[in-house]
């Protein structure tokens, strides 16, 4: 039998703003493809945009300046 299904991981942290110049959310850094497609997504593809989140938003507000 399978249990209930473990909570979604998520980078959201309740800041849901898109930046109109880098397409970025400036809460947690991804598009708004990824976070439209992210229940769907595959654990695999979750971790491995989670893992280029920090330097994306870095490099967006490196941009900002």
């Amino acid at each position: 039998t399978t249990g209930p299904k473990p909570p979604l991981e998520t980078p959201c942290i309740d800041v849901c703003e898109m930046d109109a110049c880098s397409g970025l959310c400036i809460g947690c850094g991804r598009t708004i493809d990824e976070i439209a497609g992210w229940s769907d997504m595959s654990p695999g593809e979750r971790r491995a945009i989670m893992a280029v989140l920090a330097a994306r938003k870095a490099l967006n507000e490196t941009v900002k300046g």
